[in-house]
């Protein structure tokens, strides 16, 4: 579904007066990337660079070519890694923020319940007290 004009017009003005939603932006749109929901982070850098510091100085800043930016944000864009972590990279020391990669699966292994085994283990050790 496009968005229409109003809707980012809206965005690109919430984005420049509130910090936290512009940081928020920027975090979602990582966060998309690594969760496999390349579309939506897409096209959310999108919005973002819109609304901040634009194609043109990402370009510049980059060396990559403004249209060649644009088709790579675009529905059908298959950026490289390599540009972008470049642009992620730039658009993190431009925003002031710097986002750690933490695995998860250290939390799920402290929250996860016993498995049945060691359920009866313990059941064992207790009838044997």
């Amino acid at each position: 579904m496009a968005l229409t004009r109003d809707f980012r017009e809206t965005v690109q003005a919430r984005v420049k007066r509130d910090a936290a939603f512009r940081k928020g932006l920027l975090s979602e749109a990582i966060e998309s990337l690594l969760s496999g929901e390349v579309a939506v982070g897409k096209e959310l850098l999108r919005d973002y660079i819109n609304a901040t510091v634009g194609f043109p100085k990402l370009a510049a800043h980059t060396k990559i070519h403004v249209k060649t930016l644009h088709q790579m944000f675009g529905p059908n864009g298959n950026p490289t890694a390599r540009n972008l972590f470049d642009i992620v990279a730039y658009l993190q020391n431009a925003e002031g923020v710097r986002f750690e990669v933490r695995s998860t699966r250290a939390a799920l292994r402290t929250n996860r319940q016993p498995s049945s085994r060691q359920t009866k283990r313990t059941a064992s050790a207790a009838l044997s007290d």
